[in-house]
């Protein structure tokens, strides 16, 4: 069975970091996209980082590009989510993902994936 474990989050102040880790088993990352997702109250889950460990390709939302970095480490089966100057507006609960993928495509954020960790929290305060 796919299962995926996140961990990591918590409260920090507006300008601060995290690291995320969702420990995975049950898939390889070489056919596999991973993917970090988080939700605001309110508000639809939206994609924040997405990759593949195959060729190396990455996919970041506009808003956190510079500020976030998703890496696989394959030899631990973790996927992290590095975030920093952290922003009020970056509080939700973040979710690790996975999904097959086909490596001739383009890794994206912007589909379906199929499985999911229960999420764990992150609360920047101002």
């Amino acid at each position: 069975d796919v299962q995926l474990v996140e961990s990591g989050g918590g409260l920090v102040e507006t300008g601060g970091s995290l690291t995320l880790s969702c420990d995975v088993s049950g898939f390889t990352f070489d056919d596999h996209a991973v993917g970090w997702f988080r939700q605001a109250p309110g508000k639809d889950r939206e994609g924040v980082s997405c990759a593949t460990i195959s060729d190396g390709e990455t996919d970041y939302k506009d808003s956190v590009k510079g500020r976030f970095t998703i890496s696989i480490d394959s030899a631990r089966n973790t996927v992290f989510l590095q975030m920093n100057n952290l922003k009020p507006e970056d509080t939700a609960v973040y979710y690790c993902a996975a999904t097959p993928w086909d490596t001739i495509m383009v890794v994206t954020c912007e589909y379906e994936y199929d499985f999911w960790g229960q999420g764990t929290q992150v609360t920047v305060s101002s």
